[in-house]
């Protein structure tokens, strides 16, 4: 920057005029300097009108490099304009529907959800089974049968001990007990796991070539730099507010960035994230899967740290990328609830049309078909529809003979649940 000044200081009024991010872009010199700068500007003119604007809304973290410097980020509109997205649609008691705001329903989307990012967060890991064969051991209890599959059902593991945690401080051990659970029994050596390198294991990052893309701080000064990351989780430290979002994105990309483990860091840094979400009332984060979006994009993910590391430590690009993540995985669960409910109303039109039902029992199947977990009996049938007992008993029993309701019972009394023609209707 003080090289660009000094060549181009006449121009600076002009140069004055430039925003952080021309057209809501927040771009690196890699991409800028191929695009048509402003009239009268320089491509070099151009990025340094850039940076001061950039340097003038600069915020440092604790987060700090290899030689001692601290990571900082700007706040362009376009942050603001995901933030106040990502609240409005994360964190507030919103409306987004009966089939998540029902608690019978819920802890199905919610396992969904555990299963969906420990299969993606292990692929981007390079575990290499198939999504349906890694959904089918967890949901079948099966033992892992190689490496990739147990570092999926180690994630899937993971996921639930986060959620176990997030009324918690955070703790050393606890980071430690969660890299365990992710690498348990997939590492040579088995005392690495929830163990931080040390000056003998060779760390850095690569690409598909060979080059060296990355060199994480020396082991020697990892314990001090966890707990420099344990206060700023924690909100202990005095960098002045942080927003909730930023502060987990942050977390993210200090543990990645650190490396203090030997393996699994990746997996045990996007759990840190859920952690800090969920901890800090982000409740639908209980539903959403952000490496199912990074995997589409690997490149794009590794791409917003090499662009942070190679223009003066600015995590602004990381931050802005894991925000559009973000957004696009919520909108991803919007989308999917919203296609479950109009399946639910077009099943529900079928049985409708279809002219073999009364009344009462298609308000029955209805209620059914959005509450796959509820159990009916005679008694409240008979009530929810003020009928005689033999009436509700009528309905209820020519519904199991038909399969659309499983009968059992206990004691005397006789219990339906939504029965298997019912679940194929559904599929």
């Amino acid at each position: 920057m003080h090289e660009l000044l000094d060549q181009h200081h006449s121009q600076l009024p002009k140069i004055l005029g430039v925003g952080p991010a021309p057209d809501g872009k927040y771009r690196h010199w890699d991409v800028l300097r191929h695009l048509e700068p402003p009239s009268g500007l320089t491509s070099e003119q151009w990025w340094l009108g850039i940076k001061l604007a950039r340097k003038s809304m600069m915020r440092a973290t604790p987060v700090e490099d290899t030689h001692g410097r601290p990571f900082t980020y700007t706040t362009p509109d376009v942050l603001f304009e995901m933030l106040h997205e990502i609240d409005r649609d994360a964190s507030g008691q919103i409306g987004i529907g009966e089939q998540v705001n029902n608690p019978n329903i819920r802890h199905r989307y919610i396992v969904n959800s555990l299963i969906e990012e420990a299969i993606t967060s292990s692929q981007l890991e390079g575990a290499s089974t198939t999504s349906q064969v890694a959904r089918d051991m967890i949901r079948s209890g099966r033992r892992p049968l190689d490496r990739s599959e147990r570092m999926i059902l180690n994630n899937y593991r993971a996921m639930i001990h986060i959620r176990s945690i997030v009324k918690d401080t955070l703790t050393e051990d606890q980071i430690f007990t969660l890299h365990r659970i992710v690498t348990r029994g997939t590492l040579d050596n088995t005392k690495a796991e929830g163990t931080l390198r040390t000056n003998e294991d060779e760390i850095y990052i690569s690409d598909e070539i060979g080059r060296k893309l990355h060199q994480p701080p020396e082991a020697n000064g990892l314990p001090g730099r966890l707990k420099n990351l344990l206060d700023f989780a924690n909100g202990e430290n005095a960098s002045g507010f942080v927003h909730p979002v930023v502060r987990a994105i942050i977390l993210h990309f200090w543990l990645a960035y650190d490396h203090p483990f030997i393996d699994g860091n990746g997996r045990t840094a996007r759990g840190l994230f859920y952690w800090s979400m969920l901890s800090q009332r982000y409740w639908l984060f209980d539903f959403v899967s952000i490496s199912h979006i990074l995997r589409k994009a690997p490149s794009k993910y590794a791409q917003s740290f090499l662009c942070t590391e190679t223009d003066d430590n600015d995590l602004t690009y990381f931050v802005l990328y894991q925000l559009k993540v973000i957004r696009r995985a919520i909108s991803e669960l919007h989308k999917y609830l919203t296609r479950k409910i109009q399946e639910v109303k077009h099943t529900e039109k079928l049985i409708r049309e279809s002219g073999r039902f009364n009344h009462r029992q298609l308000a029955l199947l209805g209620h059914a078909l959005r509450h796959p977990d509820a159990t009916y009996s005679i008694q409240s049938h008979k009530n929810s529809h003020s009928v005689s007992y033999q009436t509700a008993r009528t309905d209820l029993l020519n519904l199991g003979a038909r399969g659309y309701l499983t009968q059992t019972q206990i004691g005397n009394a006789y219990y339906f649940t939504p029965g298997p023609k019912l679940t194929s209707k559904m599929q």
